[in-house]
């Protein structure tokens, strides 16, 4: 029987994949790899085109080959499936880490900038320089007993991080929240009630039972009005994966983290770096630790007074001290009672069609592309739908959109990557990429209907899934999203969200499901108007999470360990403003450090947003549609990669380094 994740068809055949697939698929394609490195290796006329080329082309197969079972694994998972990908994990791991630490290819690659280096293109010599920058912080020259732990500690890394990550899937699918009290429903809308009443029925209870959901969580914890459910909530969400709360210590990441700390120090510490916040900054636009401490605490200077006077002004509105599963319900109250609007209330406005239609629209405007939608391709899940980008005549990418939250998918929202750009001798391939989220789905007779939060993030994340298909790089290690400066990763999709809050687009993206009326001129207004609302203590949120990272990675002592609560703690004293429960166990589900690739760079949500401001008041000085001005930004961020620095491509865009004026006076906050 013939595997389908080896088919070498462009596009995978979700319909056929089995987890009985994976491994045999993986365990072929890193024998057939290693042996062909070892010719690679052994060249004794190393060239670009006869070692660096081919290399890149059997990295990107092997990518294109795992993508879909790391994404099945996040959007179907199961028993199954998690045991396959859990069986790979330590191979990738070992494939990886043997390549990076091979001294005979790295010796390769010396060889070939040393005698092609000034006949080399710009783009080929930085895809040596960056690959050559990889060979030393995989240990490649380290002597043999230190490069075997260091491949031991990588080794133990992806599989604790896996864990880490499947113990939060697991607390979050195993709580739910039976009622039967309607009262206690009061203020939640009827897509909520709606799937409550149905997970019951399935279940043979009476009454509703709510799960632990993104959109539940969010749903409960701006507009239930029972203080008891959304306590109830809040302490589940918090405590996921704990040693407190409803499930303690059932899927306790407390030793998950201990160890991934301790292994990410002592990486760092065998490479030379003084901690693993040094290591990382090693391939970032950031260059020192005290550069991120001191661009966090500058932000953090900026924003606390407006934070405090906002969270005084709260509780002042409410009339009472408020706990910390108040604060999103009357910040709602609040906002309706300023602003005369409220989330839920714009839901009619934004059927998700209409907010695809506007976006599309968008991009074709600002870059000159058609995004048409495909049917008859394989996906994982009916909801799932397809679509391609064209540029004149030439398809440039595609995409897969999964919108809707459901059972064994991962929270949040992401973009990732199915397909990367290549061309090189041995043919070329189109980039193509999956779009995530976990939108409340269609309610009966009527289609999924958006928040405006839900909006900001659609619009997030394309703006990354443009940053992967609109790249013009040729080497798959620096097209798209590859290769980029990881605090500057973040510039397009922020940037981007720049325009869920315009008011022409506002009016192209909006329309009542209903009767089709466009958000009203007032409504429209008053909603932009929202976008300072509480900025300074979103801002604070931002600078506590990233600061507790940081911290935590610039800090660790393999005496003292990782100090996850008593670090958090000290942050929180320093930057917090919201008051947090003792209980509160917040680390313990941050996936974004301790399972994703923001391990010591949370911090660059905040970096990107000051560029991705200061970016977009380059197009309000020139017109936000300004073709030109879009032509410069792709030409600069989007199309570049990482075949440029980070900082030279804004540059050649602005025409100046970053300022961070900008955001502050997009956040309303006085420099």
């Amino acid at each position: 029987m013939s595997n389908p994740l080896l088919s070498g068809e462009l596009l995978p055949r979700f319909d056929a994949i089995r987890p009985e697939h994976v491994e045999p698929a993986i365990r072929s394609l890193l024998g057939e790899n290693r042996v062909r490195i070892a010719q690679l290796a052994a060249d004794a006329t190393p060239s670009f085109a006869r070692v660096v080329e081919p290399l890149e082309d059997l990295q990107h197969t092997l990518a294109r080959t795992w993508s879909p079972v790391s994404h099945l694994n996040a959007v179907v998972n199961s028993a199954p499936l998690r045991e396959a990908y859990n069986h790979c994990l330590p191979l990738l791991t070992d494939y990886q880490t043997d390549l990076a630490q091979s001294e005979p290819l790295y010796h390769a690659y010396v060889a070939v900038a040393q005698r092609e280096g000034a006949a080399l293109t710009a783009v080929q010599q930085r895809v040596i320089e960056h690959m050559l920058r990889d060979f030393r912080l995989a240990g490649v020259a380290l002597e043999p007993g230190k490069k075997a732990r260091f491949k031991a500690v990588m080794l133990e890394l992806a599989t604790l991080q896996s864990r880490f990550e499947e113990n939060v899937l697991d607390a979050t699918n195993n709580w739910t929240r039976h009622i039967t009290d309607p009262a206690e429903l009061a203020g939640l809308n009827a897509t909520i009630i709606g799937q409550a009443h149905n997970r019951a029925r399935e279940a043979g209870q009476e009454g509703w039972v709510l799960a632990l959901d993104q959109p539940t969580w969010v749903a409960v914890i701006t507009d239930a009005e029972s203080q008891a459910l959304r306590r109830d909530f809040y302490e589940a969400w918090t405590t996921r994966a704990s040693d407190r709360g409803p499930h303690a210590g059932r899927w306790d990441n407390t030793p998950v983290m201990e160890d991934i700390l301790r292994l990410r120090h002592e990486a760092a510490s065998l490479l030379g770096f003084g901690n693993f916040a040094e290591n990382a900054l090693a391939t970032r636009m950031a260059k020192s630790v005290p550069e991120v401490i001191d661009f966090l605490r500058e932000l953090a200077r900026a924003a606390r007074p407006a934070a405090l006077r906002e969270y005084l002004e709260l509780e002042q509105f409410a009339g009472t001290k408020l706990e910390a599963w108040d604060v999103a319900f009357w910040a709602e109250r609040l906002q309706k009672s300023r602003y005369a609007i409220s989330q839920e209330e714009l839901r009619p406005y934004f059927p998700l069609p209409r907010v695809l239609a506007g976006l599309f629209a968008l991009a074709e405007r600002l870059f000159g592309i058609r995004i048409v939608e495909r049917d008859g391709v394989a996906t994982w899940h009916p909801d799932v739908r397809f679509f391609e980008i064209g540029s004149g005549d030439v398809a440039v990418g595609s995409f897969y959109l999964d919108p809707y939250a459901r059972p064994h998918k991962r929270g949040g929202a992401w973009m990732d990557d199915c397909v990367g750009r290549k061309t090189t001798a041995s043919g070329a391939t189109t980039p193509v990429a999956y779009l995530v989220c976990n939108f409340l789905p269609p309610g009966d007779g009527q289609p999924a209907l958006l928040t405006h939060d839900d909006v900001v993030t659609l619009f997030h994340e394309f703006g990354h899934g443009l940053h992967h298909m609109l790249t013009r790089v040729a080497y798959p290690s620096l097209a798209g999203i590859n290769g980029v400066a990881w605090d500057a990763v973040e510039l397009p999709s922020q940037f981007l969200e720049n325009y869920a809050w315009h008011e022409r687009v506002l009016a192209e993206i909006s329309g009542h499901f209903a009767t089709g009326e466009c958000l009203p001129d007032e409504t429209r207004r008053r909603l932009i108007a929202t976008r300072s609302f509480h900025a300074g203590l979103a801002t604070m949120r931002q600078i506590e999470f990233a600061l507790f990272d940081f911290r935590l990675h610039s800090e660790y002592a393999p005496e003292r360990g990782g100090r996850v609560l008593e670090t958090l703690a000290e942050v929180r004293r320093e930057v917090g403003v919201v008051p947090t429960p003792a209980w509160n166990r917040f680390p313990h589900s941050f996936g974004h450090v301790f399972a994703g690739g923001y391990a010591a760079g949370y911090y660059s949500y905040k970096w990107a947003e000051v560029l991705a401001a200061d970016a977009f008041a380059a197009f309000e000085e020139a017109g936000v549609f300004d073709r030109a001005t879009a032509g410069r930004f792709l030409d600069a961020i989007l199309s570049r990669g990482g075949s440029r620095d980070a900082l030279e491509a804004f540059i050649e865009f602005r025409g100046r380094k970053p300022d961070i004026t900008p955001l502050l006076r997009q956040h309303g906050i006085a420099a």
